[in-house]
């Protein structure tokens, strides 16, 4: 049977006796009334909550007025109810206890109801990180460094930690250098994400910058701040980086094998942001696809439609494909309508009134008149195509042809111009039908009699 490392049991027996010492310092017979005490505090705690909750939900709902951050501080409240109640009722025990009596026949109370304190902090504070996994990860760490803590166990936990090591040569690497990693990696990385947040709000703001380079320096600026922040983080534990930078370029080649198309979509986004052919906002067509581009990511670009899709689209198409960029010099978009009216219109009053028409709509542009020309002599109609501008293709396109049509028809309402429609003759020639009727009847003697 394969025996423990001799440190590592050295450091297990360190901590239970600490554990042990504490527990013998603290438990004392005549503290031994304070731990029925506690978990009173804790039903009752839990009682109050349940009476209390629905109260609290009732109240928060009918303040429609009030701003979100303070409802979710309210809601936040609620979910820790029962802890922030123990808080209260076990710090107002303690302070009437040491009015009334010593101070350490209220000290065990006094040491829970600061564990139950600090984890309280805990649970607000850690609201700031956005990501739910992270931030549960984070909260149960801070909650087990602080009770150790308050507990007096962090000298010899932090010891039985270091004792778990993995040793390879003149590399040793242990549970506690592993978590301090993780933890001050976390904590820079966080920072560097807050920080990143703030420079892309204030360059969202800055007009003077065009929107392709403003998310191509928040791009680069995150790129080099989580960098800098997981660099600094393995530094500071004492992580050798040169090692990491030889197996880290054995990686990368084997991505760049791997993960062609991954590599393909954030270059070409780089090449997006660099030579400004889209930028948020712009209207495009890409194939069945027609909208505005919401967002610029790092390996595929968001096109909102008007029907309310969100197309994902691969930076790599929008360089190797055709793109139809309807805004990309300037919001100017022409539209063509096609109509015909009858051979009995005067074809000077109908381009008159069609353009008039036009005009009177709101989102045709006035400064650029539109133009209304004759593109033949059909069957039926002289036909027309009137020709428009608008400014804002983000707003529609079939929208603003439906308003233009419902125009033209009012038009031609009001000045009795006729839109025809194909129209048909059919001739019975009755010498013919005669003829046949003849030859019918003579083959069917009931023919006449039938007719």
């Amino acid at each position: 049977m394969e025996q423990l490392d001799p440190e590592v049991v050295s450091a297990a027996q360190g901590l239970m006796e600490r554990v042990w010492m504490f527990l013998e310092t603290m438990l004392v017979p005549s503290r031994m009334y304070q731990l029925p005490a506690i978990a009173g505090l804790v039903l009752l705690s839990w009682l109050s909550a349940r009476l209390l909750s629905p109260l609290l939900t009732r109240w928060l709902r009918s303040r429609d007025n009030w701003p979100k951050w303070r409802l979710r501080l309210g809601l936040l409240i609620d979910h820790r109810l029962t802890l922030i109640i123990f808080t209260v009722l076990s710090w107002a025990i303690v302070l009437v206890l040491r009015e009334v009596t010593y101070s350490f026949r209220s000290q065990v109370i006094a040491l829970a109801a600061t564990i139950a304190a600090a984890w309280v902090g805990i649970y607000f504070v850690v609201r700031i990180i956005s990501n739910r996994f992270l931030r549960r990860i984070v909260s149960w760490a801070a909650w087990v460094w602080v009770t150790l803590f308050l507990l007096g166990l962090t000298d010899p936990f932090a010891a039985f930690l270091e004792s778990v090591a993995l040793t390879l040569g003149d590399f040793r690497l242990s549970l506690l250098t592993v978590l301090k990693a993780l933890a001050i990696t976390g904590l820079m990385i966080a920072a560097a994400r807050a920080l990143s947040r703030v420079i892309a709000t204030r360059l969202a703001r800055n007009e003077d910058i065009s929107p392709t380079m403003r998310v191509l320096t928040a791009k680069l600026s995150q790129v080099v701040l989580f960098t800098v922040a997981i660099i600094s983080g393995l530094k500071a534990v004492g992580f050798d980086l040169t090692g990491l930078a030889v197996f880290s370029g054995a990686v990368g080649v084997g991505l760049g094998f791997g993960l062609q198309k991954v590599v393909s979509n954030l270059v070409s986004g780089v090449i997006i942001l660099l030579d400004k052919s889209i930028k948020p906002g712009d209207v495009i067509s890409l194939g069945d696809t027609f909208g505005w581009i919401e967002e610029l990511g790092a390996r595929y670009v968001s096109v909102v439609t008007r029907d309310g899709k969100e197309y994902l689209i691969p930076n790599e198409d929008l360089v190797t494909g055709q793109v139809v960029n309807w805004s990309h010099t300037n919001n100017f978009v022409r539209l063509d309508l096609s109509f015909g009216t009858s051979y009995g219109d005067d074809p000077h009053q109908v381009s008159e009134v069609a353009i008039s028409a036009a005009m009177g709509v709101k989102r045709v542009l006035a400064h650029r008149r539109p133009v209304c020309w004759i593109t033949g002599f059909g069957d039926s109609s002289v036909d027309y195509v009137l020709r428009f501008w608008i400014g804002d293709a983000e707003s529609g396109l079939t929208n603003v042809r439906g308003q233009v049509y419902l125009a033209l028809w009012d038009a031609f309402k009001e000045h009795r111009i006729e839109i025809p429609f194909p129209q048909r003759e059919v001739r019975v020639l009755n010498k013919e039908f005669t003829m046949r009727s003849d030859a019918v009847s003579h083959a069917d003697p009931d023919f006449e009699r039938d007719h």
